[in-house]
């Protein structure tokens, strides 16, 4: 089992805390993180994009000229798509972009990638995370005194004083574990997790 050092506000060492294999010690699997993400991102698009077809337009039932004789290419109906006004030709219609993954899939890819965060090193633990009163400076003294440019904070239960101070600080986010997903483990350096957040991560994502 992994051991990572926990440390407080100030990124001083406090102690140490074991983490569940089943958890964070899976290997790297990109094909499993590739396909589930792109499961969920095509899932974030409506499908409600639509053009008229030649069908749907309306007008069009006579046929603007004869057949022959007049010199021009032969045309059925002023609404065809080359014609102003006309229907596009295989325009985009509604589709519905669900794919199906299993939970289990979608469990164990969030678990692969918090597996790949603490063998890259950007998995910080701390022992708690509070703050006197609402204010953006005493964030952002804590977040550098842990080193974090770029980081996900998880907590273990709302706590106004954190997330009021940290909400509006480019490149940082405040989430509950609950909240945790794997566009935003992905796209930040650091996943900055509470010990009691921690725990609760590796109780919902233990065993299969």
């Amino acid at each position: 089992m992994a051991a990572l050092k926990v440390v407080d506000q100030n990124n001083k060492e406090v102690g140490s805390r074991e983490l569940r294999e089943d958890v964070f010690g899976l290997e790297s699997d990109a094909g499993l993180v590739h396909r589930v993400y792109s499961a969920l991102a095509r899932a974030q698009r409506a499908g409600t994009h639509s053009t008229k077809t030649v069908g749907d337009v309306s007008g069009g039932g006579k046929k603007p000229f004869k057949q022959k004789g007049t010199g021009r290419a032969r045309q059925g109906t002023t609404r065809a798509a080359q014609m102003r006004h006309g229907g596009t030709a295989h325009g985009p219609q509604p589709h519905d972009y669900n794919t199906r993954i299993n939970k289990k899939e979608r469990k164990r890819a969030v678990k692969v990638l918090l597996s790949d965060a603490v063998r890259d090193g950007r998995l910080i633990v701390l022992n708690k995370f509070e703050l006197e009163a609402i204010k953006t400076k005493s964030f952002l003294s804590v977040r550098d005194a842990l080193s974090v440019n770029s980081g996900l904070f998880v907590l273990a239960e709302a706590n106004e004083k954190v997330q009021r101070s940290g909400r509006n600080v480019p490149n940082s986010k405040i989430v509950l574990d609950g909240q945790v997903n794997m566009h935003d483990i992905m796209k930040y350096n650091s996943l900055v997790l509470t010990e009691d957040a921690l725990s609760n991560i590796e109780k919902r994502l233990g065993g299969e």
